[in-house]
């Protein structure tokens, strides 16, 4: 059962954190618990972590809030997605852009995000089990992207091929087994042959950003 309380203090928190308001009522209305497993629910808005399957995890509700936040989503815009996992941070953008595509390279979390986006009446999410680095060629270019994996050093460069200029990229750069990556976000710029805008934000700790699917991957 979820406590309410939890909830309450949660938002709180993440108010005082400086999530944007557009982002708070998504975060509000999005029902965490639905994308938690069972044996979870109670830590289902605590904020922290928490392991989903595959080896991968529903992020914590601060960095979910301060990554969309940092992405600057609006109603009108096509986002990509790199890493679909529960499907909390894709119902979340989903709320705040017109058109969603996210990717997953483990097909059973990609089955399960799908019904949950089903059961939540979440029509504008399109999924596909692939490699992330790869991004999505066929739907390119997106106004926005978010990578909920960390890449090893440097920015995949698909990724930033399928960014509009002026469009902006998320993601956790760095990854080094068992210590933090670091939040970037990265401006593509309007003019052609300019390098690319890069604000750090802050620490984080994400699964690392892994080229091909897995062995068994059916």
């Amino acid at each position: 059962m979820m406590d309410q309380s939890h909830k309450a203090q949660l938002v709180m928190e993440l108010r005082r954190q400086g999530v944007d308001p557009r982002v708070m009522t998504v975060l509000e209305a999005i029902p965490r618990e639905v994308f938690v497993e069972a044996v979870y629910q109670s830590q289902a808005w605590a904020n922290r972590a928490l392991p989903i399957g595959c080896d991968q995890t529903i992020s914590q509700p601060i960095v979910v809030g301060l990554m969309t936040s940092a992405l600057e989503v609006g109603p009108r815009m096509k986002v990509l997605e790199v890493g679909t996992g529960s499907g909390y941070q894709a119902a979340v953008l989903s709320r705040l852009c017109r058109r969603l595509y996210s990717i997953e390279r483990h097909r059973p979390l990609s089955r399960v995000a799908e019904q949950r986006f089903h059961q939540l009446g979440l029509h504008n999410i399109t999924t596909m089990v692939g490699d992330g680095t790869r991004g999505w060629p066929e739907q390119a270019p997106f106004d926005r992207i978010m990578v909920t994996a960390a890449a090893f050093r440097e920015i995949p460069q698909a990724l930033l091929d399928q960014l509009k200029p002026g469009g902006i990229l998320v993601l956790p750069i760095g990854y080094e087994p068992g210590t933090d990556q670091e939040l970037i976000k990265v401006v593509k710029p309007e003019e052609e042959g300019a390098e690319p805008v890069v604000t750090h934000l802050f620490p984080v700790r994400f699964v690392p950003l892994v080229e091909g699917l897995p062995v068994g991957n059916g």
